[in-house]
């Protein structure tokens, strides 16, 4: 078995839900040791999310894959202290509580650094670390509204609409992994030692992928709008309707490549018609062109038309169900559907790994921990603590071990 490239890298998660625990669950993956930090009596509120089985959500299979739960109540000093102790030994901090519950609770990078001078911690909030906004409840939803994703996504004619996933969330996950791999860069390939804070928020990390809007906005004035499913000033880029009532996605926007399609559906004239030379001034023909290209879609299945696109090597693909993905063969060759043995359920499909790497890449090692199922490993691990002490502090309810220990109260 080869290595993986975040080997020997300690990390405590210490966030719920989805943006901290999704940047954790990337980096264990990546095989570093993520010590998920959870409640004693109810553990991260994503345990209970959506579809349920034995009291434990099916997507908690996934985004706490690899991690090791410890169950520690924050709210009481002596479990700050463990924290604190823990710290000694950790590399990088992820947490996504409201500024100032780590102060609050004597756990804020301040306070940590003192214990362990290279600490790196990572946080994650609605709207970072500083500015008027500072002490606002913030969300994945507030991210997106705020960061401008939700104002261009919908059509012009309704209410904006959500990207069907909490991709707010999940981008400021890969923002806080990309941070954490920065500053671990910085302190030990460097030489510097020196931890630090990687502060990310939720509307900046969406407001990142805004493209060209604030310029446009600056220069011209413009204020882009919802525009359903086409892509403004990129002609022709938009989704077509088949004879099965189906839907492909073509994006023909090149010059080569848009000759390539106008040849492909019959229309050689339009390859070549001055009209149609480059994107500016295919973008002052889009509907006609758009009308052209469904007309010839309308004539085919969607299984025929992407047979011909793909013989002209023009970009097309279909909309895909999640019933799709799963049938896909591709999805099957690049191991993006994997499967987990799951205690009471059986095989569970689970998403793959990405990105692939070729000499360390990442796995798959376990699913999702039972509440508190590593916090007798690493509390006697790290923390060097007895039987008897843990017992003591699980008799206290200020740790949680699994039901099977045989000193469980």
């Amino acid at each position: 078995m080869k290595d993986k490239a975040l080997k020997g890298l300690k990390v405590l998660e210490m966030g719920q839900l989805i943006a901290g625990p999704s940047a954790g669950r990337l980096l264990a993956e990546f095989g570093a040791e993520v010590i998920k930090i959870e409640s004693p009596v109810k553990g991260d509120p994503i345990r209970n999310w959506r579809i349920v089985k034995d009291e434990t959500s099916l997507w908690w299979y996934v985004q706490a894959r690899n991690k090791k739960s410890v169950a520690v109540d924050l709210k009481k000093e002596e479990g700050q202290f463990i924290i604190k102790k823990l710290v000694k030994e950790i590399d990088v901090i992820i947490e996504n509580f409201r500024p100032g519950k780590m102060e609050e609770w004597g756990l804020g990078y301040e306070q940590l650094k003192e214990i362990n001078p290279s600490i790196i911690m990572i946080r994650v909030s609605g709207y970072g670390q500083n500015g008027p906004y500072v002490d606002k409840p913030g969300f994945g939803s507030i991210g997106e509204a705020m960061g401008g994703l939700r104002y261009i996504t919908g059509y012009p004619d309704r209410p904006p609409t959500r990207v069907g996933c909490s991709i707010g969330d999940s981008i400021s996950s890969l923002y806080a992994v990309i941070g954490a791999l920065m500053a671990v860069h910085y302190r030990d390939a460097q030489d510097t030692h020196k931890g630090q804070v990687v502060d990310v928020a939720l509307y900046e990390s969406v407001f990142s992928l805004m493209e060209s809007m604030l310029p446009e906005y600056d220069y011209a004035g413009v204020i882009r709008e919802r525009t359903g499913s086409t892509l403004p000033g990129i002609t022709p880029s938009n989704l077509y309707k088949c004879k099965d009532r189906k839907f492909v996605v073509i994006g023909a926007n090149g010059d080569g490549i848009f000759k390539r399609l106008m040849h492909a559906i019959g229309r050689p004239e339009f390859a070549e018609d001055i009209r149609f030379k480059n994107n500016a001034s295919r973008t002052e023909h889009a509907e006609f062109l758009d009308d052209v290209i469904e007309e010839w879609t309308r004539k085919y299945t969607l299984e025929e038309a992407l047979a011909i696109l793909d013989k002209a090597n023009v970009p097309a693909g279909p909309i895909y169900s999640i019933a799709d993905i799963v049938k896909d063969p591709h999805y099957q060759a690049r191991e993006m559907i994997r499967e987990v043995h799951i205690e009471g359920i059986g095989p569970l499909k689970v998403p793959g790994i990405v990105p692939k790497l070729s000499e360390t890449p990442g796995d798959i090692d376990w699913s999702g921990p039972s509440l508190g199922e590593h916090t007798e490993e690493i509390l006697s691990r790290y923390l060097h603590l007895s039987e008897n002490e843990v017992r003591e502090l699980n008799e206290k309810e200020i740790i949680e071990v699994p039901v099977s220990t045989a000193y469980k109260k």
